[in-house]
């Protein structure tokens, strides 16, 4: 065979290899998820987002599963590294992360998931122990759930115990927002969510004020925790008891708290975001009334030094603490001074919420307390084998309440971008 014949042997052969490799490489860097944001009506600031993984969890699966992607920005031909964590949501993955930096109105942000170690980054961590579980970011506390029983102060009833509440929630600079057992409603345990005026089985029962012996509200277990550089959190399982029944105590609600904090703001940037999600399921036989009342549900009792001047309220809709009480609001922030440094909370209500926008408890005078109410508009029912779900986040803030700043940041609760896997 003449080198002229061996040439054209070889070279198609060769051009094949060489066209069967690239075809793998080229298959290799195809993105497993191509995914776009857009920012809608609102301008974005460090927004978390998130987008289910299911209808490509078969192309991640084949590519090695969870545990080897990573997420990229793209713009043009600039590829930058982005923070993700994934959730898992029974059999589906959840991809969470942060839209960074400002987005305009309008603005739209384009995403690849390919495979690869996924970027490093400091994390929001769980610390837990036998009595309590803290959130935490480096030496920053956020916030505590008390998982054990607390008692209350010495000469108070033993009925004032009580266990599955947040306290102490911290202001990025450190300082304690929350307080527990004050002098003038000993029930008060920082945030917790008990409902007052209601009937079982032809029984009124309060489990607000759990001094009169009816009801109380008990954690039963963790289900799960997490620590991540996108959020940290917990779910944990309580149940509300009624205490004097028939055939002695009877749990009538099984309840969820799921309640995660986002790795943005911090202290150089004056701001924490905290989620919490109650989700309640009438596991009795009998339905639970909801009477028609002032207050009970989603409750905050602010620091005790929070008094007088130094207790501020201001709601979506221009309210104060003079004239609040009974008004509906998307948002309401709860704000004071301790030590002539002001700090405080937007709490905010979802609109999938009951009655949302909600009404509100809110003290016209003295002390700090605030309170979502759905009972105050009428009477309600619990019904057997029914879950409830009650979604709110807290924007916890340095200094006082910036309109603009409570406004934007509940468009992003409520009125979220919108993200959607490329087809």
């Amino acid at each position: 065979m003449t080198f002229r014949s061996k040439f054209f042997t070889v070279v198609p052969f060769v051009i094949v290899l060489v066209l069967s490799c690239g075809l793998q490489l080229i298959i290799a860097a195809q993105p497993l998820a191509k995914i776009t944001v857009e920012a809608g009506n609102h301008i974005r600031i460090d927004t978390p987002v998130c987008i289910s993984l299911k209808d490509v969890s078969q192309r991640i699966i084949s590519h090695g599963g969870n545990s080897a992607l990573r997420l990229e920005e793209v713009n043009g031909a600039i590829r930058v590294p982005v923070t993700m964590q994934i959730e898992q949501q029974g059999k589906t993955s959840v991809l969470w992360w942060i839209l960074s930096g400002t987005t305009p109105a309008g603005g739209r942000r384009s995403y690849e998931l390919i495979q690869g170690q996924p970027t490093k980054s400091s994390v929001v961590e769980v610390v837990k122990d036998d009595k309590v579980l803290l959130l935490k970011k480096g030496g920053e506390k956020i916030l505590q759930y008390n998982h054990a029983i607390v008692s209350p102060p010495k000469g108070k009833s033993d009925l004032y115990q009580r266990s599955g509440f947040i306290h102490p929630l911290w202001s990025p600079s450190q300082m304690v927002l929350t307080n527990i057992h004050p002098r003038d409603h000993c029930h008060h345990v920082g945030i917790w969510m008990p409902w007052t005026h209601t009937k079982f089985e032809g029984r009124q029962v309060n489990f607000w004020d759990i001094k009169g012996g009816q009801g109380t509200v008990r954690f039963v277990k963790f289900l799960s925790t997490v620590s991540g550089p996108v959020y940290g959190g917990f779910q944990a399982e309580q149940e509300h008891v009624v205490l004097q029944t028939r055939d002695g105590e009877k749990v009538v609600l099984r309840e969820v708290w799921d309640v995660r904090v986002y790795n943005v703001g911090g202290p150089e940037k004056g701001y924490r975001i905290v989620d919490f999600v109650s989700t309640q399921k009438n596991v009795a036989k009998s339905p639970l009334h909801q009477d028609k009342y002032r207050y009970g549900g989603f409750g905050f009792r602010g620091a005790g030094e929070w008094d007088g001047k130094t207790a501020c309220y201001l709601t979506s809709e221009g309210k104060n603490r003079k004239n609040g009480h009974a008004t509906r609001a998307r948002w309401c922030d709860t704000y004071g001074s301790i030590n002539g440094q002001w700090a405080g909370i937007t709490h905010m209500s979802h609109p999938k919420n009951f009655r949302h926008p909600e009404s509100m408890r809110i003290w016209p005078s003295g002390q700090m307390f605030f309170n979502w109410a759905p009972s105050q508009l009428g009477e309600w029912v619990m019904e057997p084998g029914k879950s409830y779900v009650f979604r709110y986040r807290m924007y916890v803030h340095e200094g006082k309440v910036d309109v603009s700043v409570a406004e934007r940041a509940w468009n992003d609760f409520g009125h979220p971008p919108i993200v959607r896997l490329e087809k």
